[in-house]
């Protein structure tokens, strides 16, 4: 039986379905010269592409990106209800994940320890 398997953002032994060397391309380059790099490949494998992307963090807009260039179709028979979800996110304006982020859309980050602490001295 034949059975094809559908990707999670979960799923920790993922592979990328391109080389590493067209993720770097894609990483470096502006919008359109990747559209350039993905009319190259398949659309079943943009779709893979796509939601292997986004389940990293920091390629999360690269992945909708790549997502935006596959019909929804082919984005849920890659990944299911998480292929829905990158075609819906491929089809609005792109906004960065607002976990972690506070105000200034810097992490706050503290190496001094608690502010609570009080030393008292007795003399």
């Amino acid at each position: 039986m034949n059975r094809t398997r559908l990707l999670s953002v979960d799923d920790p032994a993922l592979d990328c379905p391109v080389s590493p060397e067209t993720v770097g391309r894609l990483a470096k380059t502006d919008p359109e010269a990747a559209r350039l790099l993905l009319d190259g490949i398949p659309e079943a494998t943009r779709a893979r592409l796509a939601v292997w992307l986004y389940g990293r963090s920091h390629t999360h807009e690269i992945g909708v990106r790549v997502a935006a260039t596959c019909e929804g179709a082919t984005l849920r028979r890659a990944a299911g209800l998480v292929g829905n979800v990158l075609y819906d996110l491929s089809r609005r304006p792109y906004t960065a994940p607002a976990h972690g982020l506070h105000g200034s859309g810097r992490r706050q980050v503290s190496l001094g320890g608690s502010h609570s602490t009080t030393v008292h001295a007795s003399l």
